[in-house]
């Protein structure tokens, strides 16, 4: 059987953690920060734990990751 390949769009995407949760950044920290609150800032820094059938879509996608 050949090698499964990872999606790399999926790989830059989402961390496996070393108990094997998938974690993902926040949406809409990218720019524009300045007009944003501290607490938006705050809220929005660290990664969140992707639960789920989306969780496990991604891990469908990352084979080697597990």
């Amino acid at each position: 059987m050949p090698k499964m390949k990872t999606r790399k769009s999926v790989a830059k995407r989402f961390g496996v953690t070393g108990s094997g949760k998938i974690v993902r950044r926040h949406a809409f920290k990218g720019h524009l920060m300045l007009r944003k609150s501290p607490g938006q800032s705050r809220r929005l820094a660290g990664e969140e734990q992707v639960t789920g059938d989306y969780a496990r879509e991604i891990r469908r996608n990352l084979p080697y990751a597990f």
